[in-house]
């Protein structure tokens, strides 16, 4: 199949058929059609789409993007998820370290520019490292926030031109909820100290119970996304 070409007719018709469907049936298309040109994100938050994707497709690529400014609990989840679960970790570096990027455009470019930054060390890294595969599956939630509400379980992605899974589009908090405490799924430390949406530590802070989960990311910014998913 030229995915290139029939990507968008693929996920169109596969969103429909697949609106009511669990995740695990899914990820189970999703491989089934992919094979090894199927990959899976995770920013280590928790192994929620970790624990799901690796029982369907053990031995799966997870790519993580390491940008050099993660919290030490987050690269923690990252050794331990890979450790622990049935993958093959990918970790992807951006083109430049922390200290080659303040050499060359100034110290503290997510504080000046946190859209540069995140173009720098999320979209321009995930771009790269999603080269060689024709689908990818991501753990966007409708639920998540409002800019994500549209979300489908599968979708064109048209900048990357390429299909895009999200298993749990139509999950609630609930689900997740339900899903962590029944599997013992690996969680992040800092979900339980105030951070329920965790990027970068420069970038994200604390969120008082019952905000919205995703307040913390470039507070004071007016910034909602990194940019991957967009």
């Amino acid at each position: 199949m030229n995915v290139t070409l029939d990507g968008a007719a693929l996920a169109a018709g596969a969103a429909a058929e697949l609106e009511e469907a669990s995740a695990q049936e899914i990820i189970r298309w999703a491989s089934e059609t992919f094979g090894d040109r199927l990959c899976m994100t995770s920013s280590m938050a928790d192994a929620l789409m970790v624990d799901l994707v690796s029982k369907v497709v053990p031995g799966i690529d997870v790519i993580f993007l390491d940008t050099g400014y993660h919290f030490a609990e987050t690269l923690g989840t990252r050794d331990a998820v890979k450790a622990i679960y049935p993958i093959n970790l990918v970790n992807v570096e951006p083109l430049r370290t922390v200290a080659e990027q303040d050499r060359d455009l100034g110290p503290r470019l997510h504080g000046r520019d946190p859209n540069i930054c995140c173009h720098l060390r999320k979209v321009e890294p995930l771009k790269r490292a999603l080269e060689p595969y024709d689908a990818w599956l991501s753990g966007l939630r409708r639920a998540d926030s409002t800019t994500r509400r549209d979300v489908g379980v599968v979708q064109w992605d048209k900048r990357k031109k390429m299909v895009k899974v999200n298993p749990i589009a139509r999950w609630s908090k609930e689900d997740v909820d339900s899903y962590m405490t029944e599997h013992g799924v690996l969680v992040n430390p800092l979900q339980y100290d105030g951070y329920p949406s965790i990027g970068c530590a420069p970038c994200t802070r604390r969120v008082e119970e019952g905000a919205d989960p995703r307040s913390g990311r470039w507070a004071g910014t007016g910034k909602t996304e990194c940019g991957i998913h967009l």
